[in-house]
């Protein structure tokens, strides 16, 4: 699978993005916050995503390349709406999963012509105790600079006991050298969910959508998922209790799910 890497010159700032497929539709994915870019695992990426290399051109965004103290949700958001303007993207398929899946939500409010069909994964509208409580968490062994804490915390939180045993010890050889400006880039993006509160204006989306959450998610909960789906009225899924946050990254028939969805209607 041919991957192009580019980097997108904004008008403050500068993103880094990368595609796959030669499709005519445009897929647009905004992952979740991670403490390595997005960058480095864009042939992984691509080879779980090359299905829809054929029908689809896929991009896939990195948040915001220089981050300041108090960057928000809300101009990440910004920032992205402007590289999509940039590359010429509009009425996009575009599926965001967690703290991506906030950012595609404000991206379909505030700028509806970038978005044609929205696809929330395990993601929230507004800020709950729960997702809180694990920033917090998160965001204190970063502080600390506890490579060991925060990998075995996060890995804990994010995946199903079923997928850390197995694929765990993979993921902490990953995240073994986790620098400083890394951490110091991860406590950003972290805090810029703090007050994140777009659900009075989720009646704005007209576009279709669905929402996908996992009743296990010990990140953000279901709720979040519940409530976005209930307001938009549109069809939301919720895997059991044996898949977790990254649901969509574990559970088998997920990919078919966005797939179907995409091509309704």
């Amino acid at each position: 699978m041919k991957v192009t890497r580019g980097t997108v010159k904004l008008t403050h700032n500068e993103m880094d993005y990368f595609y796959f497929g030669s499709g005519k539709r445009t897929f647009v994915m905004l992952p979740g916050m991670g403490i390595k870019s997005i960058m480095i695992s864009a042939e992984g990426v691509a080879s779980a995503y090359k299905m829809f290399a054929e029908d689809f051109t896929v991009y896939v965004f990195d948040r915001t390349k220089f981050l300041s103290e108090n960057y928000s949700i809300t101009a990440l958001t910004e920032d992205t709406a402007e590289a999509m303007r940039l590359l010429g993207l509009q009425n996009a398929c575009v599926f965001g999963t967690s703290q991506g899946g906030m950012m595609a939500l404000l991206l379909a409010i505030h700028h509806p012509e970038l978005v044609g069909r929205l696809l929330l994964a395990s993601t929230m509208s507004r800020d709950n105790p729960l997702a809180h409580q694990v920033m917090e968490k998160w965001i204190s062994f970063a502080e600390q600079r506890d490579i060991d804490g925060f990998t075995d915390c996060f890995i804990d939180v994010l995946y199903s006991k079923t997928f850390a045993d197995k694929f765990g010890h993979l993921l902490k050889v990953m995240y073994r050298d986790i620098t400083d400006e890394e951490f110091d880039r991860f406590i950003i993006l972290a805090k810029s969910c703090e007050g994140l509160d777009a659900y009075e204006q989720l009646d704005r989306i007209q576009c279709p959508a669905l929402v996908i959450g996992a009743e296990n998610d010990r990140v953000l909960g279901a709720q979040g998922s519940v409530e976005i789906a209930e307001k938009l009225g549109c069809e939301l899924y919720l895997y059991g209790p044996e898949y977790g946050h990254c649901v969509f990254d574990e559970a088998p028939d997920y990919k078919d799910r966005i797939m179907a969805f995409f091509n309704a209607g």
